[in-house]
């Protein structure tokens, strides 16, 4: 895999740039501001861009608007925000637009070098991989009725895979049941929480994002 790191933090670049290539992976560029990042991106077209969120020179959000433009300019690269911090408004941005092979973890919550990996593997792929703590700050509940309580066992956890970030397939092979099975079952998760088919609009994010909302 071809990845772009950024990020102001110099030890940091540093270190995932060692976790990557021990992993087999090549680290392409390696840049400090949004500026660099998105003449990197433009220049030599990886695989994935892993961005930080706050970067030179008012270190708010320039990493998080870059990721956007990076969405739009160039769709076929998969972005994953890793930071520390949730910007709610460019959050929801990203989760909101096209949701092939895109991902927002926060730093401190990757515990596993193997699961941060997956992550980057299942992104370049075209999947999509968020905390689910980001989500808890992007929605605000509204209703005291639980939107998924008309589920089945079995689909509450195909619903939970989901929002881990599998694909159908990967979910069939970790429950041992047929692809035709998970279908089925994404299907009727789809038809209780009330997700219409809307041009625009992924049901699946919408699904999952009722999930991580309990």
């Amino acid at each position: 895999m071809r990845v772009i790191l950024a990020d102001d933090s110099v030890l940091l670049r540093e270190g995932l740039s060692r976790l990557l290539e021990d992993a087999g992976h090549q680290v392409i560029s390696s840049v400090g501001d949004a500026s660099a990042l998105l003449a990197a991106v433009s220049r030599d077209r990886p695989d994935v861009a892993v961005v930080d969120v706050r970067m030179p020179p008012t270190h708010t959000d320039e990493g998080l608007r870059a990721a956007l433009e990076i969405r739009d300019r160039w769709p076929g690269v998969g972005v994953l925000v890793l930071s520390q911090y949730v910007e709610k408004p460019y959050a929801a941005k990203l989760l909101a637009g096209a949701t092939e092979g895109v991902g927002y973890l926060l730093k401190d919550r990757v515990t596993e070098v193997a699961e941060f990996l997956d992550s980057l593997e299942r992104i370049r792929g075209g999947g999509t991989v968020f905390d689910p703590e980001v989500v808890r700050q992007l929605l605000a509940r509204t209703t005291h009725v639980d939107p998924l309580s008309r589920l089945t066992g079995r689909e509450a956890e195909v619903l939970r895979h989901l929002a881990q970030g599998f694909v159908n397939a990967a979910i069939a092979e970790r429950l041992h049941v047929s692809l035709s099975t998970v279908e089925k079952h994404v299907n009727a998760i789809f038809d209780k929480l009330g997700l219409l088919h809307t041009p625009g609009y992924s049901r699946r994010v919408l699904a999952i994002l009722r999930y991580l909302d309990e």
